[in-house]
């Protein structure tokens, strides 16, 4: 316990100094909303966290401190603060300034101007995530599958480099020829499939470089290479977080502090991960993040035409990911002793 407490120190006295700075300023109805937005965070990104373990394991523990340091600051200010101004600014036509000025004056303009953003943030995190399934999926290589009936076909016809991205493109030809805004999003979709097929074969790079040893750390420009993959792909998860969060409160200061903390707690919850050999004890655990990102892809695509709330995509994912603690559980009590 006293070793579990020490891992995730950092997160406990930010939390407990986010909620009472928000209690003694703001008073209990905002202490209590930013206690919610950390919750939420929390639960509706522990796929991210399976997903960025996998990656942070090759990494070694400076870099590991770097994304739990620097890396946060990128996720709190980056990701959750500026990215979202940025992006009203070259959607609205505005300023940084006048949007600056929205958000912190006219949060209900500022959100408007937001979920005006949606089908392009929507269309690009749809394309990234969509295909990083699918790369897990088509691998021929991967020798623990979880869902048999499921997976095997899929391996059998995957092997070729080249499949994912065409096969990630060509759904986002079909959700863009259905969609009112055809352009925003074939131009959202199509960034997100380059731009992790682009990271994806620098880091496949990286593996072929250190041979055949799969345990072995990233350095140099492959760690910074991916370093930079793992906080695009939590750019990924968190804009629709941001938008989720207007539902509950339209301040914005609450909402990147929330947000950010519970952003820390899953970078936390990463590095607990890789430290304790999570993936490892429960075998099953990826395979179940890769479906959650799944369903969480397909949500995003499903949002450009019909709203779908973030508990729903949240509480889909936490089941599956919940469905593949249980599996592993099993697998792991049938084995004979001997092999134990």
């Amino acid at each position: 316990m006293q070793s579990l407490l020490r891992q995730f120190s950092v997160s406990i006295v930010l939390t407990m100094v986010a909620v009472i700075g928000a209690w003694i300023l703001l008073g209990f109805g905002a202490a209590v909303t930013t206690a919610i937005l950390i919750a939420l965070e929390v639960v509706f990104s522990f796929d991210n966290a399976v997903i960025n373990a996998k990656t942070l394991v090759r990494m070694s523990r400076v870099w590991q401190l770097v994304f739990l340091t620097v890396g946060i600051v990128v996720a709190v200010i980056g990701m959750r603060l500026v990215f979202p101004i940025v992006i009203v600014s070259l959607t609205a036509s505005l300023g940084w300034r006048d949007v600056l000025d929205l958000a912190l004056n006219n949060p209900h303009q500022y959100a408007h101007y937001l979920a005006a953003a949606h089908i392009a943030i929507s269309s690009f995190g749809g394309g990234f995530l969509l295909l990083l399934t699918l790369y897990f999926f088509l691998d021929d290589e991967r020798e623990i599958l979880w869902l048999h009936r499921l997976e095997r076909p899929l391996q059998k016809i995957g092997g070729k480099l080249w499949l994912p991205p065409v096969v990630a493109l060509v759904v986002i030809g079909v959700v863009g020829a259905l969609a009112p805004a055809h352009a925003a999003v074939w131009r959202g979709g199509i960034t997100g499939v380059v731009a992790y097929t682009a990271i994806h074969l620098l880091i496949a790079g990286l593996g072929r470089a250190t041979g055949d040893d799969k345990t072995a750390k990233y350095a140099g420009w492959g760690a910074l290479i991916a370093f930079v993959y793992l906080e695009i792909l939590d750019a990924s998860f968190s804009f629709d977080g941001v938008l989720g969060a207007f539902a509950i409160t339209n301040s914005v200061p609450l909402i990147a502090i929330g947000l950010g903390v519970g952003a820390l707690w899953v970078r936390s919850l990463t590095v607990f991960m890789v430290r304790n050999g999570t993936l490892e004890a429960f075998r099953y655990l990826e395979h179940g993040a890769h479906y959650a990102i799944l369903a969480l892809s397909l949500a995003l695509l499903y949002s450009i035409f019909h709203e779908v709330p973030e508990v729903v995509t949240g509480t889909v994912g936490i089941a599956i990911i919940l469905a593949s603690v249980i599996s592993s559980r099993q697998f792991n009590a049938a084995r004979p002793l001997s092999s134990k």
